[in-house]
């Protein structure tokens, strides 16, 4: 994931090279510091940033990859993309966008936001990322298939149940947290990690169902209760 991080600021180091707009704050040296895990020194020199330069766009980037909740951080990164579609950060931020979705097997909005980054920003180094990812997954999983033990390749498949997918979050901090907030109210929850081209995203889930019904049924109850935004996955057991 670091390797990958790395690429992420060298990219984003030639970009903003380039950038001529006197109200734009070079955002480069302050993702170095997230890399080195100085995030909360970060979030403590934002706000004063944003005051300095209420209209810099590369902030709102900034403060997209400062967001340890996934959901919120897409908000944030699709603000940047409908108002600012020329920033020199727009195209990584579909990337997240793509990378968030993808985590959380939602394919098809997953793949609208990779044909428009493939649309709007052609020349994007991401493009080649995403492709060399999933070419490398794809080889990964061809492999695991090829490496079942007998058990695995005779009549008894494995049960699939199903499950709530409560969120996803790329701090496992914060998924810890809510997995405990849910064992707390005495139901079962457990973290699955998902790789989306090098960003690792701790899935949360809540509740083991036997059918997609009972699951169905619960979802409503799970979204109020934890306040999230929920919906009915099948999952391997």
């Amino acid at each position: 994931m670091k390797k990958h991080f790395s690429i992420f600021l060298f990219i984003l180091s030639i970009l903003s090279a380039s950038q001529i707009i006197a109200q734009e704050v070079d955002i480069v040296p302050y993702l170095k510091m997230i890399e080195q895990g100085k995030v909360e020194e970060v979030k403590g020199k934002l706000l004063d940033l944003k005051t300095e330069y209420p209209k810099s766009s590369n902030l709102i980037f900034l403060e997209g990859v400062l967001t340890e909740n996934g959901q919120d951080a897409v908000a944030l990164y699709q603000t940047l993309v409908d108002k600012h579609p020329k920033s020199a950060y727009a195209d990584a931020a579909i990337y997240r966008i793509y990378s968030y979705y993808f985590a959380l097997g939602l394919y098809n909005t997953a793949d609208k936001n990779l044909n428009r980054l493939k649309k709007d920003y052609p020349d994007s180094p991401y493009i080649k990322m995403v492709a060399a990812n999933v070419v490398k997954n794809d080889v990964e999983e061809t492999s695991q298939q090829n490496n079942q033990t007998p058990v695995e390749n005779n009549d008894t498949e494995k049960q699939l149940t199903y499950s709530v997918q409560a969120g996803a979050f790329t701090n496992s901090v914060n998924a810890n947290a809510l997995k405990k907030d849910i064992e707390s109210a005495g139901m079962v929850s457990f973290i699955k990690d998902k790789n989306v081209a090098g960003t690792v995203f701790k899935v949360v889930y809540v509740g083991k169902f036997e059918t997609k019904k009972e699951a169905e049924d619960f979802l409503p109850i799970a979204n109020t209760r934890f306040r999230i935004a929920g919906r009915v996955v099948e999952i391997d057991q």
